[in-house]
């Protein structure tokens, strides 16, 4: 599967970055379902580009969810045109529902193309963007923008030792979409990757400047509360769990109802990151044993 990207995509790593490419537009893979391309970099030199599954294409998605000729991108008086070519499964920018037609691309706008998300560079400092969107990958979920597990553990890290050194709550919620394989099931992962990409946004937005989102894995979220006692985080997660269970997410032209169940846990003297997380795994288990849509603490 793989070889299908590098014979067909002129790509360039981050250690084959040359001063004539400077400048140039390019496309990075930024969320993918193939791990070894995230960070691949397609660089935008001709008339037309086009991207499709199909083998003929000039960037090359082998999945299911991309059409044979699904779009291209053309350059049009010094500007950059993505074009749908009629795909099943649409062509996306940014965070709009609606799939587009055409649509004039700018610097720093996502791509969606079936499963696959690229970020558009451009500009005489495209080496310094790329740069930098390398190192935000180290840190970032790039379906849902959120911190990544691995950053979520640096955080608590930071937190942790912090709420223990000044004597001050910490709370964790650990969230989890109910039933979420039947979404996949019913409405294909495209329409999963949207209600996943929904929640963060809708969760973001309810939680406090200071409180901290993170994407644990899967269909499970974690928010990290500083200096909040367990009692008001379970306030906020049941505002947050009823939140959710009110929201209709769209997608495709569907309606799309989740709720989730949350576990809550508060961080105890001596108690290290580990044992902070399984205790919100825990409370998290129990509301989905317990009837799901509820929180647990």
């Amino acid at each position: 599967m793989d070889s299908d990207y590098d014979i067909q995509t002129r790509v360039t790593g981050l250690d084959q970055m040359k001063l004539k490419h400077v400048g140039e537009d390019c496309l990075v893979v930024i969320h993918a379902p193939v791990q070894s391309v995230l960070g691949r970099r397609h660089v935008l030199n001709r008339p037309v580009t086009t991207i499709g599954r199909g083998r003929d294409n000039d960037i090359v998605l082998p999945s299911d969810c991309v059409s044979r000729k699904h779009a291209q991108l053309e350059h049009r008086s010094e500007a950059l045109y993505v074009v749908d070519l009629a795909s099943t499964n649409g062509t996306f920018v940014n965070d709009d529902a609606k799939a587009v037609k055409e649509h004039k691309l700018r610097r720093g706008d996502q791509l969606t193309v079936g499963d696959t998300i690229f970020k558009f560079l451009s500009g005489s400092d495209v080496e310094a963007q790329y740069h930098e969107i390398v190192f935000r990958m180290a840190i970032t979920d790039g379906l849902t923008n959120l911190s990544n597990r691995k950053q979520l553990d640096t955080l608590l890290t930071e937190e942790i030792p912090r709420a223990h050194r000044h004597g001050r709550e910490l709370s964790l919620l650990m969230f989890d979409i109910d039933h979420f394989k039947s979404i996949n099931d019913t409405y294909g992962h495209l329409t999963g990757d949207s209600v996943l990409r929904g929640l963060a946004s809708l969760l973001q937005k309810r939680l406090r400047p200071n409180d901290k989102l993170a994407r644990y894995g899967g269909e499970e979220f974690c928010a990290i509360l500083p200096e909040t006692a367990l009692p008001s985080a379970a306030i906020i997660a049941d505002e947050l769990r009823s939140l959710v269970a009110g929201h209709s997410f769209s997608s495709d032209g569907k309606e799309i109802r989740v709720t989730v169940s949350i576990g809550a846990a508060c961080l105890k003297p001596d108690m290290t990151m580990d044992q902070l997380y399984k205790c919100a795994d825990d409370m998290l288990y129990q509301a989905k044993r317990t009837g799901r849509n509820k929180v647990c603490l």
